[in-house]
C-alpha cells in the first residue's frame, strides 16, 4: 500500500473508530423514547377536562419554569425616546428605550401611523436571530424585522418592534447551556426564555400607556425565536387579544427524541421540572385567537409536530366553546421569514382586532424605507445597564448559608424521580460472582462490583458493619481505588457509557433538561437505588467533586447511609447541575449531614 493510500486508510480507520457507538448509547435512545412518551401520556390527561382553573395553575407552573415565580416588581419603564424619524407620509418612527426591571434596558421602535381616528390595535413584534451588524456594531434584531412592524403602521395599528438580549444593541447571551456551558443557569432555575418574557409582558406596559393605543386591543407576533417568546408572552399575559407565533413551537417528541433540540438555544425552553409537553404551553392562550403559523419543510420545527400540537390545542378550545379562535396556517417553504406566512399573520389580526371578516387584496409589505443606522436607540451603553449579565442576577439566588429542605428538593429538583412520580420499579437484583446487577430505571441496569466473592458466613459477618460503597469515575470503574467494598458506576459510566463526544455531550444533557431532569439530579436516584439493592448500612464514598455531592444528596433521602466519605464540591455554581437548586440553597456539607 502506498503512503498516500495509507494514510487515507488511518484517516477513514480513526473516522469509524471516533464515531463508533458507546454501549450506554441505544440505552439512551430507548430511554428518551420511554420518557417522552410517559410525558405525552400525563400531557394528554391533563388536556383532558382543560378549565380556567386548570389555565390558572399551570400559568404559575409556567412563571415557575421561566424563572418568573415570584413575578419581578414592575418597576418604573423610564420609557425614553432618543430620536423620532418623522420622513415618511404613512407612519413616524420612535426609537426608544425602556427598563423592564432597573438596569436591564430594552431597546426598540415604535412605529404609528402619520394619520389616526380614535384609538389603535397594536401589536408587539418580538424578533428572532436575526443579526444586524454593521462596522462592528450592533443595530439590533428589531432592524432586521423592520418590515414587518412598517406594514402594520401602514395598515392603521401602532406596532412596538424590541430587541432580543441575544442580538440587541446590549448584546447579551442567550446560548449559555448551548455553546458557553453554563450549565450552572440550570441549577440557577434561569433561562433566557424567562428574560424575553418579562421584557415582553414590560413591551405591554408600554403600549397600554400609549395615547395612541386601544389597551384592549394587544396582538403579538414573531417568528423563529419571536415565535417561542410570542407563545410565553400570550400564555402569560391574558391582556393578548390576538397571537401569531410563527415557526415558534412543536413537540416535545421533536425536539428530544428526533433530535430539533440541537438547532435551537436556550431561549427556545424554560425549565421544564413540570414535565410539560408543549401543547400545554399552547393551551394557556385559550379562548383567546390563536394562529399558529408554520412551514411545511421546516426542519426545526417539523410539520408533524406543529399538527400534533395544533390537534391538542384544538380540544382545550373546543372545551372552552372557542373553537373558531384558534387557526392553523400551513406554508410551503423552508424555516423563512415568507410572504405567504406574513399575509396569513395580517389578516389574522385584521380579523381579531379590527373585525374584518377578510381582505382578500391585502398590500404586501413594501420593501423597508428605512435603513438599520436610521433606527439605533444608543449612541453609547449607558453605565448600569444589566442587559449584558442578565443571567447572573435575573432568577434571585438563596441568601449564602441558606440549606435547601426535602420538601423543596423533592418539588423543585427531584420531581422527576420514579418514585415522585409514583412509577418505581421493583430493583429485579442479579447477583453473578463478584457483580451484582439491578435496576435503577429502565432501561438502565446497573452494575455494583464487589471486592470479591465471600463464603456465607464471611457475609454475615460483613452485613453487621457498614459498607463502603465508592461511586465511581470512568476511570476509577476501569480501575477502581482500594479501600472500598464495593464499586458502583451509575448511568453513562461504565458499562451504560454514552457517547463522549463534545458536542453530543451537550445536547444529551439539554435532552435530560426537556425532560425535567439533569443527568446529575437522575444519578443521585441511580445511587439511592444502590444503596437500596445493597439491602445493608453503607458508607458512600467519592472522590469526583460533583460524584461527592451526588452521595451527599442521596444520603438525605436513604436512612441506609450511615456515613460519607466524599471531596464535594464548594457550590453549585461550579459543581453538580441539579434544577432550581440555588434558588433555595447551595451545598453545605457539613449543614447537610
Amino acid at each position: 500500500m502506498k503512503l498516500p493510500e495509507r494514510l487515507a486508510f488511518l484517516l477513514l480507520l480513526t473516522s469509524i473508530c471516533a464515531s463508533a457507538a458507546e454501549p450506554g448509547d441505544a440505552l439512551l435512545e430507548r430511554y428518551f423514547e420511554l420518557q417522552v412518551a410517559e410525558i405525552e401520556r400525563a400531557s394528554d390527561s391533563a388536556l383532558k377536562n382543560y378549565n380556567t382553573a386548570s389555565a390558572k395553575k399551570a400559568r404559575l407552573e409556567l412563571a415557575d419554569m421561566l424563572g418568573l415565580n415570584p413575578m419581578p416588581e414592575r418597576t418604573p419603564l423610564h420609557t425614553t425616546v432618543t430620536k423620532t424619524i418623522d420622513t415618511h407620509d404613512a407612519f413616524v418612527v420612535e426609537n426608544l428605550h425602556f427598563q423592564s426591571s432597573p438596569g436591564m434596558y430594552v431597546t426598540g421602535n415604535l412605529y404609528r401611523p402619520r394619520k389616526q381616528e380614535g384609538k389603535l390595535p397594536a401589536i408587539l413584534y418580538v424578533c428572532g436571530h436575526g443579526r444586524v451588524i454593521i462596522d462592528g456594531v450592533s443595530y439590533g434584531n428589531k432592524t432586521h424585522y423592520r418590515h414587518h412592524a412598517e406594514w402594520f403602521a401602514r395598515n392603521g395599528y401602532v406596532c412596538l418592534i424590541v430587541d432580543t438580549i441575544q442580538l440587541g444593541e446590549l448584546e447579551g447571551m442567550h446560548h449559555g447551556t448551548y455553546r458557553h456551558k453554563n450549565w450552572w443557569w440550570i441549577s440557577r432555575g434561569y433561562t433566557p426564555a424567562g428574560v424575553e418574557a418579562w421584557n415582553g409582558i414590560r413591551a405591554l406596559d408600554l403600549l397600554q400607556a400609549r395615547p395612541e393605543v386601544d389597551p384592549e386591543r394587544l396582538g403579538v407576533t414573531g417568528r423563529s425565536g419571536g415565535g417561542a417568546y410570542s407563545w410565553w408572552i400570550a400564555a402569560l399575559d391574558q391582556r393578548v387579544k390576538a397571537a401569531v407565533p410563527v415557526a415558534g413551537i412543536t413537540s416535545l417528541r421533536n425536539h428530544v427524541v428526533d433530535d430539533c433540540i440541537e438547532g435551537h438555544c436556550d431561549c427556545m425552553f424554560m425549565v421544564n421540572t413540570k414535565r410539560w409537553d408543549f401543547a400545554e404551553l399552547a393551551a394557556l392562550v385559550a379562548p383567546r385567537a390563536l394562529l399558529i403559523s408554520n412551514t411545511d419543510k421546516d426542519r426545526i420545527f417539523p410539520l408533524d409536530g406543529v399538527i400534533d400540537v395544533h390537534a391538542k390545542t384544538k380540544r382545550v378550545y373546543q372545551q372552552f366553546g372557542a373553537a373558531g379562535k384558534l387557526g392553523l396556517n400551513i406554508c410551503e417553504g423552508p424555516h423563512k421569514d415568507t410572504q405567504q406566512l406574513r399575509v396569513n399573520a395580517f389578516e389574522w389580526f385584521e380579523r381579531h382586532l379590527k373585525g374584518k371578516k377578510a381582505f382578500a387584496d391585502v398590500l404586501p409589505p413594501a420593501a423597508s424605507v428605512l435603513e438599520p443606522t436610521d433606527l439605533k436607540v444608543f449612541a453609547a451603553a449607558p453605565a448600569d445597564e444589566r442587559t449584558t449579565t442578565i443571567h447572573e442576577s435575573f432568577v434571585p439566588r438563596a441568601e449564602p448559608g441558606t440549606v435547601p429542605i426535602k420538601a423543596q428538593l423533592l418539588e423543585h429538583t427531584f420531581g422527576a424521580w420514579p418514585d415522585q412520580l409514583g412509577e418505581a420499579e421493583d430493583l429485579q437484583i442479579k447477583r453473578e460472582g463478584e457483580m451484582i446487577h439491578f435496576t435503577s430505571q429502565t432501561p438502565f441496569r446497573l452494575p455494583i462490583r464487589l471486592a470479591g466473592e465471600k463464603t456465607e458466613k464471611a457475609e454475615k459477618a460483613e452485613k453487621a458493619k457498614p459498607m463502603v460503597l465508592h461511586v465511581c469515575t470512568e476511570t476509577e470503574w476501569a480501575s477502581p481505588p482500594d479501600g472500598a467494598d464495593g464499586w458502583l458506576a451509575v448511568r453513562g459510566i461504565g458499562p451504560t457509557r454514552w457517547s463522549q463526544d463534545p458536542r453530543k455531550q451537550t445536547h444529551i444533557r439539554r435532552r435530560f433538561v426537556l425532560l425535567g431532569q439533569t443527568v446529575d439530579a437522575m444519578r443521585v436516584y441511580d445511587i439511592r437505588r444502590a444503596v437500596q439493592a445493597l439491602d445493608q448500612e453503607v458508607i458512600l464514598r467519592a472522590t469526583d467533586p460533583v460524584l461527592s455531592q451526588l452521595c451527599a444528596y442521596a444520603a438525605t433521602f436513604e436512612d441506609q447511609v450511615k456515613d460519607l466519605d466524599i471531596q464535594p464540591a464548594a457550590s453549585h455554581r461550579d459543581g453538580a447541575v441539579l434544577p432550581n437548586i440555588l434558588r433555595f440553597g447551595d451545598f453545605q456539607f457539613e449543614a447537610e449531614r
